[in-house]
C-alpha cells in the first residue's frame, strides 16, 4: 500500500474523460438531473430533515455525496452477550425482550428508554437517553444489531445512547469476516452522523453513476490516482481500511488540482491580458530613497527591494506578497516601494486593516519622509469631514502623492488620478471584494501595480494556496540591534516571580504591557477582563505604577491619546486587549505578560510577542495559564522554544488548520473538505504542477480532453471568484 499512495512526479500528459457535453452543478459530481435533486428526496430524509442538512450546507443530492466522513470507525464482529466487558466498544445481535420508559435515576427527571435484548448466552440493557421516540421505533423490531460501549448496570451489561438497525438490514451488510468499517460525519443538533450515513448509503448507488471521470486512465496510473466514481464509493463505504487513504488521496488531489488550476487561469490572465504603468527606477532614484532611512537596509531587505523594483518596471501588473517576522523591517520596503512610484510621478496608497496600524505607518512615513516634497495624507473613519473632503479633492486631483489609509479607501467618493501601486498590509485581514475594489481605483485601461504585506509568516502550502496567484519575496533576517525575546510559561504557582520581573523592569524606567482576551468579564467564560484587571494592577500588583486601559470598544480619540502617551513614557503599563497585536511600536516597552495565554493560538501570540523587543534593552515575555490542555502546553512549548515566526506558523497549520489561522474564507476558496495543507504537502505540489502544465498547454481549458475539468472548475468557484471567467 505504501508504494501505492507514493507521490511520484510524472510527465504530462493532457487529461482526457469520457464527457456527456453537460454542465456541472456540484463539487464532486459531473452533469445530473438526480444530482440537482433536493436531498428531502432521498428514503429516510423528508422535508423536516432536509432543512437541517441544510445547516450544513446540503440542499441536494450531489451536495450529499459531497459531504465526505471525516473519520471511519472499525466495529468488530458480533459477539455473545455473556463475552461482553465494560469500557470495551462491542456489537451483537440478539432479540428485544422488552421496551418501556423509565426515570435515569432516583434523582433524576430525565427519562429514558430501555430495551432488554438477550442472544442464547444472556441478555443485556440498552438505554437512551433523550430519545423517546426510540420507544416507537423498536416496536416491532424483533431482532436488533447494537454496537456502542459496554458499561456497567450492576452487574448487567449495559450499552447507552449506541447504534441500533434491524439485524436483517445489518447482516445483509455485514463484510465476510464480521467487521464492519462505519464512516462518521461532521453533525448539527438532532441531525446524528447514523442519519446522515443512512442518507448517503441510500443515495450512492445511483449517484455515482452519474460522476464524471475528469482523467484518462493513463494519467490516473503515473499519479498512482484511483477512478473518481470508485475513490468516492470507497471513501464512504470501504470494504477494508486499506481503501481509505486511496480513496482519500484521489479526492484529495482532486480538491487541490482544481484549486491550482483557478490559480493558474486567475494568474496566466492577469499576465496576457492586464496592464499596468510601468514604474522604472533608477541609481539616482535609489540613493535619493536609501539617503531616507538613518540606517543601513538589511541583505533580506535589499533582496525583496531589487524583486520589488524589477517587477515595477515591467507593463504588466506586479502581484507579490511581502512576508517577513515581526520586526524584520517590511514596511521600509514597503515605503521604498512607494516612492518608487512617486518618483514616477504617479499615485501609491497604502491601506491598513485598522486605524492604530494606519496611523502607526503614517507616523513611519513623517519620520522618514521630513522635510520631503512627498504629499501625504492620512485618511480613516476618524477623519473629520471637513478635512476628509479636502483631501478627497485634492486625491482626485492627482495633488496628494501617497494616501496612506484604512477601509475608508474603499469609499466611492474617494478617487485617484493615477494610482499605479496599491500596497496592502494585512492583506488576509481584508475580504476578495475588498481589495478588488482598492484596485480598480486607477484609470480604466490600466491596473495598478499590487503589493500585499503579512506580519503573519504564512507556510509554504498556504502561500501556494490562499496566496498562490501571487510571486513571494521573503525577509527572513532582523535589522541589527534587534534583542531576542525571552519567552517564559509560567503557572500559578510562579505568578509572584512574574509580577516581581516586572516590577524590576519598571524600576529600570522601561515600560510594560499586561494583555487579557477579553474587554469586559462575560458569564460565558471564566476569564478576568481588562476593564476589571486595570484597577486590581494598578493597587495590588504594581502599586505606584502609571498604569491605563487600552481595548477596541474606546473611541479612535481615546485610543489615540493613550497611545502616545505610552510612546512618550508618560504611562508606564498599558493594560490592553490585542488591540495592541500589530501596529504598536514602543522600544521602551521591554516586558509583556499575557494572562491566560492557553486561550490564543500561536499566531496571535507571536504577534503579541513581536510588540518588545522593538529597542536595544533585552525583553521578556511572559505567558500565564491557570490551567493548560494538552494542546495548549503543546502551543506554549513551541513560543518558548523558539521565535522564529515561520517555524511557528508551520506548528499552527499542523494545529489549527489554515481556515482558522487566515480566515481563508475570506478569500473566495471553497472548503478543502478532505484536502489537508498541513499533511498534503507532496500532494499540493503534485496538482499545481499538474494544473499549471494543464494551464500551459490549453489556458482556456476549450479542448475535448478538458471538457468534464472545466464543467467542474466552473462548478466549484463560479459563485465565489468573478475573476474566473471560464465560463
Amino acid at each position: 500500500m505504501a508504494a501505492h499512495l507514493r507521490n511520484q512526479p510524472a510527465a504530462y500528459q493532457p487529461p482526457g474523460q469520457d464527457s456527456r457535453g453537460h454542465e456541472a452543478h456540484h463539487p464532486v459530481v459531473g452533469p445530473a438531473s438526480f444530482l440537482r435533486q433536493s436531498v428531502q428526496y432521498v428514503k429516510g430524509v423528508g422535508p423536516e430533515r432536509a432543512r437541517l442538512f441544510a445547516k450544513l450546507g446540503i440542499e441536494t443530492i450531489g451536495d450529499l455525496i459531497a459531504h465526505f466522513p471525516f473519520r471511519h470507525q472499525v466495529q468488530g464482529r458480533p459477539q455473545p452477550i455473556n463475552t461482553l466487558e465494560p469500557g470495551e466498544p462491542a456489537t451483537i445481535i440478539g432479540n428485544i425482550v422488552s421496551v418501556h420508559t423509565s426515570a435515569a435515576s432516583w434523582s433524576s427527571r430525565r427519562q429514558s428508554v430501555v430495551a432488554e435484548v438477550e442472544d442464547a448466552t444472556g441478555y443485556c440493557l440498552v438505554r437512551w437517553f433523550n430519545a423517546p421516540y426510540m420507544a416507537d421505533r423498536l416496536q416491532g423490531i424483533g431482532r436488533v444489531r447494537i454496537h456502542g460501549v459496554v458499561r456497567d448496570a450492576d452487574g448487567i451489561p449495559q450499552f447507552v445512547n449506541p447504534q441500533v438497525e434491524p439485524a436483517d438490514a445489518a447482516v445483509a451488510a455485514e463484510p465476510r469476516d464480521g467487521e464492519r468499517i462505519e464512516p462518521v460525519y461532521r453533525t448539527v443538533d438532532r441531525l446524528p452522523s447514523r442519519v446522515i450515513a443512512a442518507a448517503v448509503r441510500q443515495a450512492l448507488p445511483r449517484a455515482v453513476l452519474e460522476i464524471e471521470e475528469l482523467f484518462d486512465e493513463a494519467y490516473l496510473a503515473r499519479r498512482r490516482l484511483a477512478r473518481r466514481r470508485s475513490a468516492i464509493e470507497r471513501y464512504h463505504y470501504p470494504t477494508r481500511l486499506e481503501d481509505v487513504p486511496i480513496a482519500r488521496r484521489r479526492i484529495a488531489y482532486d480538491e487541490l488540482f482544481l484549486m491550482q488550476l483557478a490559480i493558474a487561469m486567475k494568474r496566466n490572465r492577469s499576465l496576457t491580458l492586464d496592464r499596468a504603468t510601468p514604474l522604472p527606477s533608477s541609481r539616482e532614484i535609489d540613493l535619493r530613497i536609501r539617503q531616507r532611512f538613518p540606517f543601513t537596509l538589511t541583505r533580506a531587505q535589499d533582496r525583496a527591494i531589487a524583486e520589488i523594483v524589477a517587477d515595477l518596471a515591467r507593463p504588466r501588473p506586479m502581484n507579490r506578497l511581502l512576508q517577513g517576522d515581526v520586526g524584520s523591517g517590511k514596511t521600509v520596503v514597503a515605503l521604498y516601494a512607494a516612492l518608487v512610484a512617486v518618483a514616477n510621478r504617479r499615485q501609491c496608497a497604502i491601506m491598513a486593516p485598522t486605524e492604530v496600524l494606519a496611523e502607526q505607518h503614517f507616523r513611519n512615513v513623517e519620520k522618514y519622509l521630513q522635510a520631503s516634497r512627498v504629499r501625504r495624507v492620512l485618511l480613516t473613519g476618524r477623519t473629520p469631514a471637513r478635512t476628509r473632503d479636502r483631501d478627497r479633492k485634492a486625491i482626485a486631483a492627482g495633488e496628494i502623492d501617497l494616501v496612506i489609509g484604512t477601509q475608508a479607501l474603499l469609499e466611492k467618493d474617494v478617487t485617484f488620478r493615477s494610482l499605479s501601486l496599491v500596497i496592502v498590509d494585512e492583506q488576509h485581514k481584508f475580504g476578495v471584494a475588498q481589495r478588488g475594489t482598492i484596485r480598480g481605483r486607477s484609470a480604466p485601461e490600466v491596473v495598478p501595480h499590487y503589493l500585499v504585506m503579512s506580519a503573519t509568516p504564512i507556510p509554504r502550502t498556504l502561500s501556494m494556496t490562499v496566496f498562490g496567484d501571487l510571486d513571494v519575496s521573503v525577509i527572513d533576517e532582523m535589522p541589527p540591534g534587534r534583542q531576542k525575546i525571552i519567552t517564559r510559561w509560567m503557572g500559578p504557582d510562579r505568578y509572584d516571580q512574574a509580577w516581581e520581573l516586572v516590577r524590576r523592569r519598571l524600576a529600570a524606567g522601561e515600560q510594560a504591557y499586561v494583555v487579557y482576551p477579553l474587554v469586559e468579564e462575560s458569564e460565558a467564560l471564566p476569564l478576568r477582563a481588562a476593564t476589571q484587571e486595570v484597577r486590581r494592577i494598578a493597587e495590588e500588583i504594581l502599586p505606584g505604577a502609571r498604569v491605563e486601559l487600552l481595548h477596541g470598544k474606546m473611541s479612535g480619540r481615546q485610543k489615540r491619546d493613550v497611545m502616545r502617551r505610552f510612546a512618550a513614557g508618560e504611562i508606564q503599563v498599558l493594560v490592553a486587549t490585542t488591540v495592541i497585536e500589530v501596529g504598536v511600536d514602543v522600544a521602551n516597552a521591554t516586558i509583556m505578560v499575557i494572562q491566560h495565554a492557553d486561550r490564543y493560538g500561536l499566531a496571535a501570540l507571536h504577534q503579541l510577542r513581536g510588540r518588545v523587543g522593538r529597542g536595544d534593552r533585552p525583553a521578556y515575555c511572559l505567558l500565564l495559564a491557570d490551567r493548560a490542555g494538552d494542546l495548549a502546553r503543546r502551543r506554549l512549548s513551541i513560543l518558548c522554544e523558539t521565535t522564529d515566526g515561520f517555524r511557528i506558523a508551520e506548528e499552527d497549520l499542523r494545529i489549527r488548520g489554515p481556515g482558522e489561522i487566515l480566515g481563508t474564507q475570506q478569500h473566495g476558496w471553497p472548503e478543502l473538505k478532505v484536502a489537508n495543507l498541513a499533511a498534503d504537502t507532496e500532494l499540493l505540489e503534485l496538482a499545481r504542477r499538474d494544473a499549471m502544465e494543464t494551464i500551459r498547454r490549453d489556458p482556456a481549458l476549450t479542448s475535448p480532453a478538458c471538457a468534464a475539468i472545466r464543467r467542474e472548475l466552473i462548478a466549484r468557484f463560479r459563485h465565489r471568484l468573478a475573476w474566473l471567467d471560464v465560463a
